[in-house]
């Protein structure tokens, strides 16, 4: 529409100024010819006029007297001298008033132009000029054929460019639609294949980075009930055993079914345990982090050192500790105390007996160091890597046998993580397991390294 529209009505608007200028300097020009006379007459005006009328070029001149007679009239058929006439354009000059109008009508430019004869103040006539100009009008409508022409071109190019690139927009769209579709009704593996370098390949990149992470967490979910509904079986199983054994033995000795009993007692409290650490790590993954003040983590080591003896006094296990003062992490007191309690109590249950832990807690450049190391027989190699994951054991036996739930490691990682400090397992060279926690340092005031 602007392609159509704004150059035909620019050059039209050119076309009738320089029209109505040449015509108001032609009428001018007769103007000027006629101001010396006190009385316009045929003769006179014929006189006076013709030549300026013939040189002009243009299609009639009127001259007329005050009463709107035709004194000359350029026009050989039908000339109307002697007629009265009742253009609009006469009757205002004859008013006082110059005139000037030009239009695009029938595929030619007609133009009027009219100015009042004016002799001491009063009107004795009227000049009337008009043309009619199929040139270039003709002029003019071959440019609107030609851009009405360049218009179905860029029209037709624009409706197969539109198609082409909708088709690419709307194939990568329906292949984006159709993955997500898939990995909706879980088909966690599948990824979508948009080609290309534009804003929807990208969208594409990003959702396949979100499915692999979906992919992750549902592997880990699946693991994560498996091996939560594994641990539960077991001591559920062991008590219906033991329950059944009672229930079914007639005359059962007083001193077995109290062992009996006993044993139902510690499946029971093992499978406590396994709930609440679930519930404890559910609400470590719900992200909830309740408010924390500095805390003073040797007042809290010195606490689980206490409780951790009389555990390390049975096996002859010695424990050396080593604590600066002015430790200060921005974490709950429970929070320290289950990291340092999980690490403590794990390294005295695979120690050797007779053996020896050593406990260190120091500042190190911006940060509050904690580490636990034990004599035991440490962690195989492979796996070190999946040390921290839920349910894993690296003797599964053992740690059943020491009570363990396979879910400590995992919440004491979890503790440390959203306290933004970190958790790393390592072997010793003298034999042994190493595990070290780094929180940021709360009474730190230097850049940290």
């Amino acid at each position: 529409m602007l392609l159509n529209t704004y150059p035909l009505v620019v050059s039209q608007d050119l076309v009738f100024r320089s029209k109505t200028t040449s015509m108001q300097g032609s009428v001018s020009v007769m103007l000027s010819s006629l101001s010396g006379l006190e009385k316009l007459t045929v003769e006179s005006v014929a006189a006076a006029v013709s030549n300026a009328a013939e040189e002009s070029g243009l299609s009639r001149v009127l001259v007329t007297d005050a009463a709107g007679k035709i004194l000359y009239d350029t026009r050989d058929s039908g000339n109307a001298a002697g007629q009265v006439t009742f253009y609009t354009e006469v009757v205002q000059a004859l008013l006082g008033y110059d005139v000037a109008v030009c239009t695009f009508e029938n595929g030619a430019f007609r133009s009027r132009c009219a100015a009042p004869v004016v002799y001491q103040n009063r009107v004795i006539g009227a000049v009337f000029a008009y043309e009619y100009d199929p040139e270039q009008a003709a002029l003019l409508q071959e440019l609107q054929d030609t851009i009405w022409m360049m218009s179905v071109v860029a029209a037709l190019a624009v409706v197969i460019l539109s198609g082409i690139m909708s088709r690419a927009v709307t194939s990568q769209i329906r292949e984006l639609l159709s993955a997500i579709r898939r990995v909706r009704a879980g088909a966690y593996s599948h990824r979508a294949y948009v080609r290309g370098h534009d804003e929807i390949a990208q969208i594409g990149a990003e959702f396949n980075s979100l499915t692999d992470r979906l992919q992750k967490i549902e592997e880990t979910r699946r693991r994560f009930v498996s091996d939560a509904s594994h641990e539960l079986k077991t001591p559920l199983a062991a008590i219906r055993l033991l329950t059944d054994s009672i229930l079914q033995t007639k005359d059962m000795d007083p001193e077995m079914t109290r062992e009996f009993v006993s044993d139902i007692g510690h499946e029971a409290e093992r499978l406590s345990r396994i709930t609440e650490d679930l519930l404890l790590l559910t609400r470590l993954d719900s992200g909830v982090l309740p408010h924390a003040e500095p805390e003073d983590v040797r007042e809290v080591l010195e606490r689980v050192l206490r409780m951790i003896e009389l555990l390390a006094e049975e096996r002859g296990i010695t424990i050396t500790s080593q604590a600066e003062d002015g430790c200060r992490v921005r974490a709950t007191q429970d929070e320290i105390q289950q990291v340092i309690y999980n690490l403590l109590d794990n390294a005295v249950k695979y120690s050797r007996d007779w053996g020896r832990v050593e406990v260190s807690l120091r500042h190190d450049n911006g940060w509050v160091v904690f580490t636990v190391a034990d004599n035991g027989v440490g962690i195989p190699v492979e796996d070190l890597p999946r040390i921290f994951e839920r349910f894993y054991r690296v003797d599964k036996a053992r740690s059943r046998e020491a009570g363990g739930t396979g879910l400590g490691l995992s919440i004491v990682r979890e503790m440390v993580k959203r306290r933004k400090g970190t958790i790393t397992a390592a072997n010793r060279v003298e034999g042994g397991a190493i595990f070290t926690v780094c929180w940021p340092d709360a009474g730190y005031k230097g850049g940290r390294a």
